[in-house]
Formats: C-alpha cells, structure tokens, sequence
C-alpha cells in the first residue's frame, strides 16, 4: 500500500443465505494504486467487490477518501466506479451513450484518457450500436474504458480480462501500469489469476472455501 489509504475497511463480516460465513471481523486498508484480490472461484473476490462497492449491505465500517458509507451513502457510491460484468442495464442505449452514462457527473473525468482506450481497445467501429449487439469482451471494454477515464477514487474490476483479445489486454496491462502511479485512486483488480504484467501496491489472498 502506498502512501495514505484510500479506502479503510474494519470489522467488515459478511455471509450469503445459509451458507458459510465469507468474511468474519475482516480489516483492510487500501492505498493508491492497484491492489490484487487473489483467489480461486467460490472464495468470494467478486462478493468482496460489490461490498466495496456499496451495493451490498454491509455488517461493518467502510470508509473512503474520508467519506463513511453508513454515514453519508450516496457521497460514498458517487466514489466508486463500479459495473456488475452480467449487467444488461445498459442494452438498449449504444455504447457511446453507455459511457456517457457512467461517468456522468464525474468531476475528474479524462476525456484524454477515455480517447487512448477507446483506440487501444478499437471501440471506435462500436460506439453507435447498441451494447445489446456488442460481443461480451466489447461491453467489457466499453466498462473499463470509462472506469479508467471516470477519475473517481475508487476503481472496483472483477476478472477485467474474460473475453478479452491479447491486444486490448495489452492495452489494459498499460493503462493499469500508468492509472497505478497516480496517488489518491486505488484500483482493486479481482482475479483468479496472478498479475504480473503490472506493478502492484497491494495484494489480497482469498483462501478457497
């Protein structure tokens, strides 16, 4: 972790319906940069996900770049970027205006950036259809060229590569390296899978259930 946290997690519990407990008194402090969570299917990373997130009501306390979650919801989810990778919420708008969507009112948004991914992932063609007639790995990267444009401080990316063409996950592993340095945004990548292709300021073992 580098430098002050962004995102401070304490006593953080967590168990679905009648099943085992995914996280008991569970603390974390995340700083700028990108963090791994690390862990085989089942061991709860994309769960963990949507608790940061907000969207899940959480037994515990969640604070980020200084705002409570049980405090001040709406301040706290205004933070996050967060899209659930199964969602059709945005199928019947194109992809130009699913972007547009996402990253409204976000005060920090770099036009700049949103342009570079949109060329490294060639969305370019895409932009005017509809998400609905997009492939599962061009909605994706519709998701993380916004996320990573968006400038919020909080990033939440759940298995960012499914479906990705080796290109566009270049241009991810790039676009990671550079978004990693900038202090006061922490980006939390899900995954099954080690990344070694990027620097990392902070790594979270899930254990297999």
């Amino acid at each position: 972790m580098r430098g002050v946290s962004v995102l401070h997690i304490q006593n953080l519990s967590f168990s679905h319906p009648d099943q085992p407990a995914l996280f008991i008194d569970w603390s974390a402090r995340i700083g700028s940069g990108v963090t791994l969570v690390h862990g085989d299917t089942g061991s709860g990373k994309s769960t963990l996900l949507r608790l940061m997130s907000g969207a899940s009501p959480v037994e515990g306390k969640l604070q980020l770049a200084g705002v409570s979650l049980a405090d001040d919801p709406e301040a706290y989810r205004r933070q996050v970027f967060f899209c659930e990778p199964a969602t059709d919420a945005f199928d019947q708008v194109s992809a130009g205006d699913c972007a547009s969507s996402l990253t409204a009112g976000d005060a920090h948004f770099d036009p700049a950036e949103w342009q570079s991914l949109v060329d490294g992932f060639a969305l370019t063609p895409h932009l005017h259809k509809p998400m609905y007639m997009l492939s599962t790995g061009s909605k994706r990267k519709v998701w993380l060229a916004a996320a990573l444009a968006s400038g919020r401080a909080l990033i939440l990316l759940d298995e960012p590569t499914a479906a990705l063409d080796a290109a566009s996950i270049r241009c991810l592993w790039a676009a990671l390296s550079t978004r990693g340095q900038q202090d006061g945004q922490a980006i939390v990548v899900a995954s099954f899978e080690r990344i070694d292709r990027v620097p990392l300021a902070g790594l979270i073992e899930l254990p297999p259930r």
